[in-house]
């Protein structure tokens, strides 16, 4: 006689139940090898989160002190942004923390958290600080743009750095990728060039060879 049909299903479900494996078999070591590497996406995923998550934060700052009324920044007004505001930003937290700490007591992790970054800030001002160039029109234009959620579009702009100990001087750190900064860059590398030429024109003779001056030199000596 057949058995039941629920013992017949009972059967197929017990043997679909999930395999177990030795330990120290292949199979056990693919299976932790593909869920390491799981792991290892998954922390890659937060990183990257967090690391843009704080690039936008960082390029909100800086859209948001952009004036609503007037084109690009001085270098003087770029340093002033810098200096007495962005690397100031957490001052006021940070004398609550301090103020708010009993004395003889320890300092919070919060409280050492702020100190370590303020220090690192102003050691990056101090030897070069990088910043979207607020003082190219073009640039701030482009910026003006950003919908303040992709940090790709504000990675295309033009990055420069800026120094406390030489404040008027600013170097390009990125030249930018977008297709109005490449425009602009090969505008004034053509507004450039004549300028070279010129410099190579004024003293033609230094660039021919001296085999073309041979028979000259030959002709002066024979008159003397």
């Amino acid at each position: 006689m057949a058995p039941p049909k629920s013992t017949a299903k009972s059967a197929k479900k017990f043997d679909k139940k999930e395999k177990i494996f030795h330990p120290n078999s292949r199979k056990a070591g693919q299976l932790v090898r593909t869920q390491l590497r799981k792991s290892k996406l998954i922390e890659l995923a937060k990183e990257r989160s967090k690391k843009f998550g704080s690039q936008i934060d960082f390029y909100s700052f800086f859209f948001t002190v952009l004036p609503p009324d007037s084109g690009a920044l001085s270098l003087q007004d770029l340093h002033t942004v810098v200096r007495d505001i962005w690397l100031t930003r957490f001052d006021a937290e940070l004398e609550e923390e301090k103020a708010s700490r009993r004395k003889g007591r320890p300092k919070s992790t919060r409280e050492q958290k702020l100190e370590e970054l303020k220090l690192k800030e102003a050691e990056d001002y101090r030897t070069g600080f990088e910043v979207i160039d607020l003082t190219d029109p073009v640039n701030v234009d482009l910026f003006r743009r950003w919908d303040q959620k992709e940090a790709a579009f504000v990675q295309q702009l033009r990055f420069v750095r800026i120094s406390s100990t030489t404040p008027d001087l600013i170097v390009v750190s990125k030249p930018g990728k977008h297709p109005l900064l490449l425009r602009q860059q090969a505008k004034e590398n053509a507004m450039n060039a004549p300028e070279q030429d010129m410099d190579l024109d004024e003293a033609p003779l230094l660039m021919e060879p001296p085999s073309r001056f041979a028979s000259t030199i030959m002709a002066m000596d024979g008159s003397i």
